[in-house]
C-alpha cells in the first residue's frame, strides 16, 4: 500500500502543499493564508471554493477554510483592522508539525490529537510570524500556526496562537469553512437545537430550534454545543462537524440568492451548494498572557464521534 504523501504543489499560480492518504482522501492548502482549498473524501469533494476566487496571492480566497484573526468580522479589540483580520491575506510557511511531549494528556486534549490515526494518516503545519506585514495593522507580536491532520473519512484543522510580547495579546477569529451542500433546500444541520441564538440579520436573540432549515439569507450566531458534534445532512449523506471547547461560538451563514449576486467572486447560485458553519470566537476577546499559547480546532468526518 502506499505511504501517505504530503508535497509541495501549484494551484491557479499560487504555492501550496498537497497532502494524500492511501485510501485516496486529500488536501490542498494554499501559503497564501494557509487557506484550506480542497477537501477530498470518499471520492467526493467536501468544500467548497468558489470558481470566481481571486487568486493574486493578495485577495482573499472565498471558500475553503478562511483564516479569520486576530478578529472576527469586524468585532474585536482593535481598530483599524481588516474584515476578518490580516492572517487570511498574508503568506505563511509551511513547518514541521510539533506533537505534545509524552504524558502531556492536557495539551493532546487541546489540539485534540487524541485518537486521530498516525499510521493512516497525515499531518502539516503551517506558520505566520509577526513581523512588518502585520504590524502596519497591529503592533502586537505573536506566532500563528495552522495543522492540518488528514486521516481516512476525517480532517482537523488546529489553529494555535503563541504570544510573543511582553503584554497580554487579545483578539477573536474564526475557521470560517465553507461546506458543499447538494441542495439547500433540503439540507439540514443537526445538533444546535437549544442553544442561545442571535440573528446578525434581524438583531433577535432566541434559543435554536433542530434542526436548521435555509429558506434565504441566513446569518446567525450560536452558543457553542461542544462537546456535542453536529451534523450536516443532505442528499449526499452526513457530515459531522465538531470543534474544541476553545472556540465560544458556532457561525452558520448562507448568502442567499441576493447577496450571492453581489458579491463579484461568488456565482449568482452559489447559495444554493454551500453553508459556512464555522468554528468561532465572536463577541467576547481570547486574552493570552506574555508567553501563552490558546489553541482552537475544527474536525470534519464522515464516520459518527
Amino acid at each position: 500500500m502506499a505511504a501517505s504523501l504530503s508535497e509541495a504543489v501549484r494551484f491557479q499560480g499560487l504555492p501550496c502543499v498537497r497532502m494524500c492518504l492511501p485510501n485516496g482522501d486529500s488536501a490542498l492548502v494554499s501559503l497564501h493564508g494557509a487557506h484550506v482549498l480542497s477537501w477530498v473524501s470518499s471520492g467526493r469533494e467536501r468544500l467548497y471554493l468558489s470558481p470566481r476566487s481571486v487568486f493574486d496571492g493578495q485577495a482573499a480566497i472565498r471558500g475553503g477554510i478562511p483564516v479569520c484573526f486576530p478578529q472576527f468580522n469586524q468585532r474585536g479589540p482593535h481598530a483599524g483592522l481588516p474584515k476578518h483580520g490580516f492572517a487570511r491575506n498574508l503568506a505563511w510557511e509551511s513547518v514541521p508539525v510539533v506533537h505534545p511531549q509524552p504524558g502531556d494528556e492536557a495539551a493532546a486534549s487541546a489540539t485534540g490529537s487524541a485518537g486521530l490515526s498516525d499510521s493512516t494518516g497525515t499531518e502539516q503545519s503551517f506558520r505566520l510570524t509577526s513581523g512588518p506585514a502585520t504590524q502596519r495593522w497591529w503592533p502586537q507580536t505573536f506566532e500563528a500556526t495552522l495543522t492540518m491532520a488528514l486521516s481516512p473519512g476525517c480532517l482537523q484543522v488546529t489553529l494555535a496562537v503563541r504570544n510573543t510580547d511582553d503584554r497580554p495579546l487579545a483578539f477573536t477569529g474564526a475557521l470560517h469553512t465553507y461546506l458543499v451542500a447538494d441542495a439547500m433546500q433540503t439540507a439540514r444541520l443537526h445538533g444546535l437545537g437549544g442553544q442561545a441564538e442571535w440573528d446578525a440579520l434581524t438583531d433577535i436573540h432566541a434559543q435554536a430550534t433542530d434542526p436548521l432549515r435555509f429558506e434565504g439569507e441566513f446569518d446567525r450566531v450560536y452558543a457553542a454545543a461542544v462537546p456535542q458534534s453536529l451534523t450536516l445532512r443532505d442528499a449526499a449523506g452526513d457530515l459531522h462537524i465538531t470543534q474544541s471547547p476553545g472556540w465560544a461560538q458556532t457561525v452558520v451563514w448562507n448568502p442567499g440568492p441576493h447577496n450571492a449576486k453581489a458579491l463579484a467572486d461568488m456565482p449568482d447560485d452559489a447559495h444554493q451548494h454551500m453553508l459556512c458553519v464555522e468554528a468561532a470566537q465572536v463577541f467576547a476577546s481570547i486574552t493570552v498572557e506574555s508567553g501563552g499559547t490558546w489553541q482552537g480546532w475544527q474536525r470534519l468526518s464522515l464516520n459518527q464521534p
